[in-house]
């Protein structure tokens, strides 16, 4: 950790103010001090975390000068949006997305301000953004977006037709299947596809997948069927990776862990090679059907592999090994997790170091708790009544 980002955690421990931190965190007076743009992304993010002032928010984000072209300024954009949602400042989040990404007059930060206010829900503000600059297919894609963060799906067809001149891409037309996805009418999008046809827009894995989850959710499993059979047949397109993937997630999701372990089936006797994306849907939809020998063995065969999983995956396996009292095979986990610096949140830990206690492993419960303490100290009192009720 640098030492501006250590000088920023210690004012934040002091309780100095976020927009303290800020200034003098962000834009220190000490020329020495001066971070780099990232280092100022990484701090920014790190303090609009805990922050819900909209006028420190506000000070935070200019501290930091945040632009949409970086991942983590894009990530902190949105937590701040969140941050203002929640306290219903309409007036600062207008005042954020204007005088941070309006004011630029590029490309990019006019697309992402139109995002960020879907995400807020101010369709009108998204949609003047929108027209404040000549039209563009980019922009057109954002606007449609943004209705559907808005969840407002009503406004996406309305956009989409609103703009005749602006030429739509596949991209256009994928939002839209998105948006009939999410609002339950995916068979609209069988006219869409007709629509793509006649202006020689060739459909992509997006969007069949798009069309495939839509109907997974809606529970027809038969369009499903159908949507296979239109890739192959009028689209000569083969269901690959992603597409399975979306499959086993989706039924995964409607608690049909077996069907999906049979399209994972298939999958081998087809010879295709599976990433960990594949792993995690089925060792969590194994898990939330209450079969954790089955979510072990997939866990197992992916560790096999050396593949790794998204850090929810591994906190998901050791929560319900815990409510099964697999606390040993929950404490294998934890401990290959916390070599790779993740940890699970505090209930799941505490469940764990409980669960350890029960089963006559108190010294492997102590150990935790100690090392729960050292990595995060200002959690420590948490622990003081679990560690109470371990054995001495």
């Amino acid at each position: 950790m640098s030492s501006s980002l250590r000088h920023l955690l210690l004012l934040r421990r002091r309780g100095f103010s976020a927009a303290a931190a800020a200034a003098a965190v962000l834009s220190p007076s000490d020329p020495s001090a001066v971070l780099s743009a990232k280092q100022k992304s990484r701090a920014a993010l790190s303090l609009l975390k805990s922050e819900s002032d909209p006028e420190r928010i506000l000070s935070i984000c200019r501290s930091a000068d945040l632009h949409p072209s970086s991942h983590l300024d894009r990530h902190s954009l949105s937590l701040a949006i969140t941050n203002l949602s929640k306290t219903n400042s309409t007036s600062s989040i207008q005042t954020l997305v204007s005088s941070l990404l309006l004011q630029r007059r590029d490309a990019k930060s006019l697309s992402h301000a139109i995002v960020l206010f879907g995400q807020a829900g101010m369709l009108d503000s998204a949609l003047s953004a929108f027209t404040s600059s000549p039209p563009s297919t980019k922009n057109l894609n954002s606007l449609l977006f943004a209705a559907i963060l808005a969840k407002d799906h009503p406004s996406v067809e309305r956009f989409f037709r609103m703009f005749p001149d602006v030429e739509p891409d596949v991209d256009t037309y994928n939002v839209v299947v998105k948006s009939f996805s999410e609002s339950g009418s995916t068979r609209s999008a069988y006219s869409l596809l007709d629509e793509m046809r006649k202006k020689n827009i060739e459909p992509n894995t997006t969007t069949f997948n798009t069309m495939i989850s839509g109907f997974y959710r809606e529970n027809k499993l038969d369009e499903v069927d159908k949507v296979i059979d239109l890739m192959r047949r009028k689209y000569n397109s083969q269901p690959g990776l992603s597409t399975y993937n979306e499959r086993i997630m989706s039924l995964c999701k409607l608690k049909r862990s077996k069907e999906a372990k049979g399209l994972f089936d298939e999958m081998v006797r087809k010879k295709m090679k599976m990433n960990p994306v594949t792993y995690s849907h089925l060792i969590v939809g194994f898990c939330k059907e209450g079969d954790l020998e089955e979510a072990k063995r997939f866990y197992g065969e992916m560790k096999k592999k050396g593949l790794v999983a998204g850090s929810s995956c591994y906190f998901s396996l050791i929560h319900y090994l815990c409510q099964g009292e697999d606390f040993e095979a929950a404490l294998g986990v934890c401990n290959e997790m916390m070599e790779r610096n993740w940890v699970p949140c505090f209930a799941t830990m505490k469940l764990l170091v409980k669960g350890l206690a029960k089963i006559g492993k108190g010294e492997e419960a102590s150990e935790i708790v100690g090392k729960m303490k050292e990595r995060f100290p200002g959690n420590a009192e948490m622990w003081k009544e679990v560690e109470e009720g371990l054995p001495k």
